[in-house]
Formats: C-alpha cells, sequence, structure tokens
C-alpha cells in the first residue's frame, strides 16, 4: 500500500473523521458503503492538507504572508484581464481594513512585489499593480501547481470529473454556515 494509500484508508492511520450516526441516519447504508464514505472524507482532509501545506511552502518561498499572496493574486488577475486596482479593492478582496491595505502595500512595495501609479481616471486615488518579477515568479511556482492540479482533472473521464463537480459542489453547500455559526 503507497503512502497516500495508507492516508485516504480509515483503518490504516488515525481516523479524523468520527464513524458514529450521531448527526447522519447511516440506516440505508451498508458497512462497506460507510467505509468507503469514510474513505472519501479522509482523502479529502488528506488533500487539504497538502493544499495547505502547499500554500505556505509558496508564501515562504515567496516571503509573504496569506493577505499579502491574495492580493498578489487577485492583483494577477486583475492584470490579465486589463481591469485597474486600487487600495481600496485590495482592501475588499483580502477583508482588511483601510490601514491595514496602506501597510500591505508599503511593505510589498517595499520588499519590490508591488508597484503604485496614479490612477488614470481618478486622480485622488492610486492604482497598484504587481511587478513583473513577482508575477513571473508566482507563475513558476503556483502556476505549476494548477497545471498538476488540472493534470489530475484531465486524466479523469467526462463521467468522473461530472461526479467529482457535483461533489465538491454538494460539499461546499454543505460547509455553508448555519445555525449558530450563520449569525456571526
Amino acid at each position: 500500500m503507497s503512502s497516500v494509500e495508507r492516508r485516504i484508508h480509515p483503518d490504516s492511520e488515525l481516523q479524523y473523521f468520527s464513524n458514529e450516526p450521531e448527526f447522519f441516519d447511516r440506516s440505508q447504508l451498508t458497512q462497506p458503503e460507510i467505509t468507503q464514505c469514510m474513505s472519501v472524507m479522509e482523502a479529502l482532509r488528506h488533500w487539504r492538507e497538502a493544499d495547505r501545506a502547499l500554500a505556505e511552502a509558496s508564501r515562504r518561498y515567496m516571503r509573504l504572508n496569506e493577505s499579502d499572496m491574495r492580493a498578489i493574486r487577485m492583483l494577477m488577475q486583475a492584470q490579465k484581464q486589463g481591469q485597474i486596482i486600487t487600495p481600496r479593492d485590495i482592501a475588499h478582496e483580502v477583508g482588511i481594513s483601510s490601514a491595514s491595505t496602506t501597510k500591505l502595500i508599503d511593505r510589498l512595495v517595499a520588499a519590490g512585489h508591488l508597484t503604485r501609479a496614479p490612477h488614470p481616471k481618478d486622480q485622488r486615488t492610486l492604482c497598484i499593480d504587481v511587478t513583473p518579477q513577482t508575477a513571473q515568479a508566482a507563475r513558476e511556482t503556483v502556476g505549476r501547481q494548477h497545471a498538476r492540479r488540472f493534470a489530475a482533472a484531465a486524466n479523469m473521464s467526462s463521467d468522473e470529473r461530472e461526479v467529482v463537480i457535483r461533489f465538491l459542489t454538494a460539499l461546499a453547500e454543505a460547509d455553508e454556515p448555519q445555525g449558530d455559526l450563520a449569525g456571526q
């Protein structure tokens, strides 16, 4: 059994998902189906751990924190689409105050990741761009990783991709905050 297989089979290591039917009626499922569902949850947990480790490695490589990476990712997408981004846009995307946005931009400009320029239509504000060097470094690291993820999807049949799409869409809907969590 490979290390990946050991990680996704619930009987091979510590289980992070309870196998107790406390919150979900499993009476319509056979034991092999329950075990398979647990394997799906463990595989998903393993992918999330790998994704977090990759994101952390990318941040370390580029010497950036999570907010910095979110801002740079948004700026790169905007540049590709010919959009002009202001500090207000960054604050909204990253979910930080205008004062924190100013500090973020100052830090990234000083580090050579961003540039400021006068806004072409509104001289009261600035437009922010990613430097070519930072864009290139991001493309070479994160871009290659996205290509590997795309290849994983491309290696599936059309029917398999549809199943994954349905599953991930249902998972996103299931993870929307409800009850006490929705009010926060």
